[in-house]
């Protein structure tokens, strides 16, 4: 993923660099991220790989202004305006809350964005035909979760009450949740959702909520 992030970066970044038109630049790219440095070091640490293998190196041609929100999402409109200010040539932003934090800051600076769904959540017009300053790729989340929970019915026997483990505040995630919910009936499941601390209910016995699979 991480890799084909890099390529409409470069795709994006290669518009930016036709317009400018000026030698030796070291383009500006603003980072975007919901989440916490270490958290997200082995995504970034490979999109900066990918780069550098299409011609993108960091302090050569291009640098990196990072801006994580650290899991708190009222953070994102307020660092997403400190990238705007800083006049970046461009914005990557990983997740719907991230993307939406941008697209509000600024109608200029293109904005290379992931999501589960782009046009549902209103991101862009179209896949194939995204208009305005932003482009990018849906990450499938919300068809591949409900294939997901029929390939775990079909695997696990007797299955009955299944965990989800949703990410406090993240609406994205929120879409997941609600497909789940709705596809889970049909497969005689219960979808028991949870709004972890910190992440701490993962480590808590399933037993404690009768689940048979988180």
């Amino acid at each position: 993923m991480a890799g084909t992030l890099a390529v409409v970066m470069t795709i994006a970044l290669g518009g930016v660099v036709a317009s400018a038109q000026q030698a030796g630049k070291i383009f500006r790219i603003g980072r975007l991220d919901v989440s916490t440095a270490s958290g997200s070091a082995v995504l970034w640490d490979a999109f900066r790989k990918e780069l550098s293998s299409l011609g993108w190196t960091e302090g050569k041609n291009v640098t990196f202004e990072y801006r994580f929100a650290e899991q708190r999402f009222e953070r994102l409109p307020k660092l997403a305006a400190e990238l705007v200010r800083l006049k970046v040539d461009l914005i990557v932003a990983t997740g719907r809350a991230p993307a939406l934090a941008a697209k509000s800051s600024t109608a200029t600076i293109p904005i290379v964005m992931m999501a589960p769904d782009p046009v549902g959540e209103a991101l862009v017009a179209s896949l194939a035909r995204p208009g305005g300053n932003v482009t990018g790729l849906s990450n499938l989340s919300r068809e591949l979760a409900t294939k997901r929970l029929e390939i775990l019915n079909d695997t696990v026997r007797k299955l009955v009450r299944v965990g989800y483990l949703q990410q406090a505040q993240s609406s994205g995630d929120a879409l997941l949740r609600n497909d789940l919910m709705a596809a889970a009936p049909a497969l005689k499941l219960k979808l028991v959702n949870q709004l972890p601390k910190e992440y701490r209910a993962p480590c808590e016995p399933h037993s404690r909520r009768n689940l048979t699979r988180l």
